[in-house]
């Protein structure tokens, strides 16, 4: 599959508004544009950056059916309400329920990072974020709960807190009371696997689920850590090759 790209300019004098703007994909005619590319421009402060959204093409993915192939075909008969479908009874519920799938961290980390922004310019979504923040730590205090950031940090854009959420049941609990309870707030829920920057890249990218609407990410971290990265493992190579 090919895929085309259409890259939209804003002119550097342009006076942005500290929300704008938000990604989206878009489908014309077959073909598909999902980056959208800026001139230097940084929310908080105007220092120079880009942003870029990673082609989720570009990755392979496993068919959901391993493990499940060879077997009897699924029945067409429905439940009462004559819509829903009869599934087949085992009696076995699935290992999803107790612990998460690989390639998710199991261990100090956390399986998945929630990211909840404000504006830092927005004193509404200050006060609301604050709020939340609070109210997070005492009615979750098994959680790992950060810093309440008033200014972009990392690849965030904009001010935001991080939840760190570690089995599927505080996932389960979590999630639908943040989707309740996050007013006009945006989050970014996204899964932790294996070290590196093509990891971190893919799972806050490809990988990342939002509620509310998306924030663009400054990818411009990640291609920095893969530059170092590889010369990280050039440096080992020249050293290796010299004994």
């Amino acid at each position: 599959m090919v895929l085309k790209f259409r890259t939209f300019v804003i002119p550097r004098n342009a006076r942005l508004p500290a929300h704008f703007p938000i990604y989206k994909s878009f489908a014309v005619s077959n073909q598909i544009y999902n980056r959208i590319s800026f001139p230097p421009y940084n929310f908080a402060n105007h220092c120079p950056y880009s942003l870029e959204m990673t082609d989720q093409f570009s990755y392979t993915f496993p068919s959901p059916l391993e493990g499940y192939e060879n077997l009897e075909p699924l029945s067409e008969e429905r439940n009462e309400d004559g819509k829903s479908f009869k599934n087949p009874q085992h009696g076995i519920l699935s290992k999803a329920y107790e612990e998460f799938p690989d390639p998710l961290s199991k261990g100090r980390r956390g399986g998945f990072d929630i990211h909840i922004y404000h504006f830092q310019n927005n004193p509404d979504q200050v006060t609301f974020a604050k709020a939340l923040w609070e109210r997070i730590r005492r009615e979750f205090p098994e959680l790992r709960i950060y810093t309440f950031f008033d200014r972009p940090v990392g690849p965030h854009p904009v001010a935001m807190f991080e939840v760190n959420l570690f089995t599927p049941a505080q996932f389960g609990a979590f999630i639908p009371w943040l989707v309740i309870h996050r007013g006009p707030l945006s989050a970014l829920i996204h899964p932790n696997t294996a070290e590196g920057a093509g990891e971190e890249e893919r799972n806050h990218t490809q990988r990342a689920t939002w509620l509310g609407e998306r924030i663009p990410l400054d990818l411009r971290i990640f291609k920095l850590m893969k530059e170092r990265e590889k010369h990280d493992e050039a440096e080992a190579e020249r050293r290796n090759g010299g004994k």
